[in-house]
């Protein structure tokens, strides 16, 4: 979650290095610092479900996945978000420690304060990646999993829309499972997910 800008013209070294020491994420924005807030229940409710699948799922293949603390620089930008899962399939992120550049799938969990950033400039900056397939968004205020996917031979990007009932398919990585279990747990959480 984003809380607020703290300073705008710090250098790619020095945010790198500033991370390492930080007790606090910052996401930076062409020069800019932006530090993150924490999660609410929900959002962790909802980021922990998704982890357990994907850690299950991935087991015994060449794909990593990555929470919460991991940086994913954007290329040919001068920009490092912190997304709330990812995965990588890719042997060259297996070179860097805290730096990722290639992922296949990307998951953000909307928040009031998060939504607009995480549709448009993270969005407008995630579908440069070239290896990513998928982009998905998970909301905290009902039961709903977009996920945009890449459709290469088309040249173009499609939106599915999964509601109450549905299965969550996640073809970048071979995926499908009931989106009830994105939300075991967290649908009794007062006033966020309605089932």
């Amino acid at each position: 979650m984003i809380a607020s800008r703290d300073r705008n013209d710090v250098t790619v070294e020095a945010y790198l290095e500033g991370e390492r020491l930080s007790p606090i994420r910052h996401e930076y924005w062409d020069g800019a610092l932006v530090a993150m807030a924490g999660a609410s229940d929900l959002h962790n409710g909802i980021t922990f479900n998704l982890t357990g699948l994907l850690y299950g799922h991935l087991r015994g293949s060449d794909c990593r996945g990555y929470a919460a603390d991991m940086k994913l620089k954007v290329p040919l930008r001068e920009r490092y978000y912190y997304p709330d899962l990812f995965v990588t399939c890719d042997l060259r992120d297996r070179e860097a420690d805290s730096v990722k550049q290639f992922p296949r799938l990307i998951v953000e969990v909307l928040s009031e304060s998060t939504e607009d950033v995480d549709r448009g400039r993270k969005w407008k900056d995630y579908r440069r990646i070239e290896t990513l397939e998928e982009y998905v968004l998970i909301s905290q205020d009902e039961v709903f999993v977009e996920v945009l996917r890449r459709n290469r031979g088309a040249n173009r990007w499609e939106i599915y829309g999964f509601e109450a009932g549905a299965i969550v398919e996640l073809m970048s990585i071979g995926l499908s499972c009931e989106i009830e279990r994105f939300y075991e747990g967290v649908l009794e959480l007062g006033g966020g997910v309605r089932s």
